[in-house]
């Protein structure tokens, strides 16, 4: 315990050290009482709960992950998103912005649990790092503003969820304002997303007179007291008291209505809670114990069946704590959700690298879910992905910008790594190549098919997906002499942030960046100019089109090289033809893929994926195109290369025969506006090729939801605030890819050429 403690004195010095100069605050980085620095380190797996807060922007996630802080003990003042001394939102952009741009992970305790966080950015340009977050994560709390109940955001990250089957807590934020509306909130999430809501608690009050919540579960209300002290006025404690008939008629009456539908709701999607029901309390609701209800909640939780909902405010400190206990009572611990992947691995180490952070002192640092097995600092590991041997040096507990070293980190943890020099998002680390091996022979016994033994395809976890990007700009140093500096700070930005793209223009060659929108290029090149000490230009943003074909043609093209005393010839047929899809693809025809060898067939592969690069227009990527290779005649002798070379030239010829055509990505638009002010957007936008879906009312506002070329939207924000004085707010998320109309193609392709 002496090195534990000295261990825990070191991280709270160094914390305190980095904030100071900011707002003097105080962080405790595990609780006083602590007697076992091991319970601390590696808590029993199911007393561990990995989460992530996620939502629309400015709903309240860095706010209420702040109070959470704050209750656990983590710090102990109130951090602040308008002061900008939030412990998550700790990048110098963040603060000035008062926007969440990158996930953080916090780790802290609540009661006997652990609880490891991660705060998501809410904004679309950074979307990647809610899908990498809830690729590790076993459960997450979906916050919303509850006067505005589910926006545009909320749908994307509520579908990534789902897509990782990801038990999910709704907490309806800012009960205070005038506008809130608990039934409002909860048509929304029936409607939008399609998700069941178990109402657990009913408001005390509502907008300015919120004062607390009634648990339906207890039938205890939950009162948070304006107190006259400043220093009394965090929320820490309340006051609990059961309700009784001396309570306002109309609290008591909602109350059993809404306790009696949780009941009914539960029963419907429990079978065990039904023939409790039936069994035992068929004739009075109201002698249902809340330990009974509380574990059929979890299980329809875990099952995804529905989805808790609570409520409070978190920026005037009021129904945190409960929330707190919901995460502990009805998310899952990382044994409860089931990997079939990681059980072939049994004891051994099993770890998905899903974040990069570069630090200039200590390089890479390399986040981790550890699934199975123990990480031990200064052990060798397997990088699956690269076929690599690394070492790692350090370990450590990620506390958002700040660290503390540990010995080990068991199985369902997140832990930071040091030393990992190749690793990137999306590997898998194990203990050695052969414990992958062994795992690999065990999937191969368990499903009697799939992977022979020694490969390791199936025991690799899955990665992140990464989305394409939609804006690109040029990007040049100030002198030649910084171009490799430039190089190396774009090599590591690319690493943190795999959604950033960066390519060399084979024709100009100018370095192309390429983005996720316009907020996402800024924050880029201010992190070069910031972290890097380079002043960059940037040219202007451009959109990033697609180009397809209108007709099914056909090609033949022959290639006959003689490259020293050796004669390559070869004539490939093949048609190309457009498809609805948004994907390229290509296939052989039966007789034909059944008689090409493995290499030559990989040879016409890259030489498709090589065509489909440039579109037969203004250079491209394709999209919505299938090439079927029809016939491959070669003479002996003639290499791959030459094959792929000769697919590539026929692919491009077809192409051009097809007649091509421009595809613009076209952008999903919601604006949240004030009636009076709903014609000067409308106008706005019929300038932009803007073609409204749908006018909604949200209270006193308009939310209008239309889809605009993305072309159309550069520097809406700008224009937006001006038509609108400031009171208007808007979303832009990636809609579909469509074609085009002839006369907009005729004027990008002058423009492209120089004739505009």
């Amino acid at each position: 315990m002496i090195w534990g403690r000295y261990v825990l004195t070191a991280g709270l010095q160094s914390c305190r050290c980095r904030v100071s100069c900011h707002v003097r605050r105080h962080y405790r980085i595990f609780p006083d009482d602590v007697k076992s620095l091991r319970a601390v380190v590696n808590p029993d797996v199911s007393k561990i709960r990995n989460i992530g807060i996620m939502a629309h922007i400015d709903a309240g996630k860095t706010t209420t992950t702040e109070r959470m802080l704050y209750y656990s003990g983590y710090t102990r003042a109130l951090g602040d998103v308008d002061d900008g001394d939030t412990v998550t939102d700790f990048m110098a952009q963040e603060r000035e912005r008062g926007i969440t741009i990158q996930s953080a992970a916090v780790t802290f305790e609540w009661k006997t649990h652990r609880i490891n966080l991660i705060d998501t950015p809410g904004h679309v340009d950074f979307t990647l790092e809610v899908e990498r977050a809830l690729r590790v994560l076993d459960g997450a709390v979906a916050v919303f503003d509850a006067s505005a109940g589910v926006e545009a955001q909320t749908l994307t990250v509520w579908r990534q969820a789902e897509k990782h089957h990801v038990p999910c807590v709704c907490f309806l934020n800012k009960m205070d304002k005038p506008a809130a509306s608990l039934s409002f909130s909860i048509e929304s999430i029936k409607k939008k997303l399609k998700a069941n809501p178990v109402l657990l608690q009913i408001p005390v009050g509502r907008g300015k007179d919120f004062s607390g919540v009634v648990d339906l579960l207890t039938n205890q209300k939950l009162i948070w007291k304006h107190k006259t002290m400043r220093d009394e006025e965090d929320g820490r404690t309340f006051e609990i008291t059961p309700l009784d008939e001396s309570e306002e008629p109309e609290l008591l009456q909602e109350v059993s209505e809404a306790r009696t539908a949780l009941i009914e709701q539960v029963a419907d999607l429990d079978d065990e809670f039904a023939d409790l029901l039936l069994t035992d309390f068929g004739e009075n609701f109201d002698e249902v114990p809340s330990i009974k209800l509380q574990e059929a909640v979890r299980r329809v939780t875990l099952a995804r069946k529905g989805v808790p909902v609570l409520c409070g405010s978190s920026l005037r400190n009021k129904g945190v704590q409960p929330l707190l206990d919901a995460i502990t009572a009805y998310l899952p611990a990382p044994n409860e959700r089931h990997y079939d992947l990681v059980r072939w691995y049994k004891d051994d180490l099993c770890a998905l690298a899903f974040k990069v952070l570069h630090d200039k002192q200590r390089g890479p640092l390399v986040f981790l879910r550890i699934y199975s097995g123990t990480l031990k600092p200064q052990s060798a590991v397997h990088n699956i992905n690269r076929n690599s041997v690394e070492r790692i040096s350090r370990l450590m507990v990620p506390f958002a910008d700040q660290n503390v070293e540990i010995p080990s980190m068991t199985a369902g943890n997140i832990a930071l790594t040091v030393g990992l020099k190749q690793t990137v998002t999306g590997d898998t680390i194990v203990s050695s190549k052969s414990s992958a091996a062994a795992a690999a022979r065990r999937a191969h016994n368990d499903s009697g098919t799939g992977a022979k033994c020694g490969e390791h395809a199936s025991v690799v976890l899955s990665g992140v997906e990464v989305p394409e990007p939609v804006f690109f700009c040029t990007i040049e140093p100030p002198t030649m002499a910084k171009q490799a500096d430039l190089e190396n700070a774009l090599n590591n930005l690319q690493r943190e942030d795999p959604s950033l793209k960066v390519r060399l223009d084979p024709d100009s060659g100018q370095t192309i960046l390429c983005g996720m929108g316009e907020l996402h290029i800024e924050i880029i090149h201010d992190r070069i100019r910031r972290e890097y000490g380079i002043e960059t230009d940037l040219g202007p943003l451009q959109v990033a089109y697609r180009e397809s074909i209108l007709h099914k043609v056909s090609s033949t093209e022959t290639l006959d090289r003689t490259i020293g005393e050796r004669r390559h010839v070869v004539t490939v047929e093949l048609a190309v033809t457009p498809l609805d899809s948004s994907s390229c693809e290509f296939a052989f025809t039966e007789e034909l893929g059944a008689k090409l060898s493995a290499e030559i067939k990989e040879a016409v592969e890259n030489g498709v994926q090589s065509a489909y690069l440039q579109g037969p227009l203004l250079g491209y990527p394709l999209q919505g195109v299938s090439a079927l290779i029809q016939s491959v005649h070669m003479e002996p002798g003639t290499s791959p290369a030459m094959v792929s070379a000769c697919v590539s030239r026929c692919v491009q010829k077809a192409l051009r025969l097809g007649g091509g055509q421009v595809l613009e990505p076209v952008m999903s638009l919601e604006v949240t506006v004030e009636e009076e002010r709903l014609s000067s957007v409308l106008g706005d936008l019929a300038q932009r090729r803007g073609t409204v879906r749908d006018i909604q009312s949200r209270h006193d506002d308009k939310v209008l939801l239309a889809t605009v070329p993305l072309a159309e939207m550069m520097g809406y924000s700008t224009i937006l605030r001006t038509v609108t004085s400031g009171n208007a707010t808007f979303t832009l998320e990636l809609d579909t890819y469509e074609a085009m109309n002839p006369q907009d193609q005729n004027t990008l392709l002058k423009r492209v050429s120089g004739l505009l």
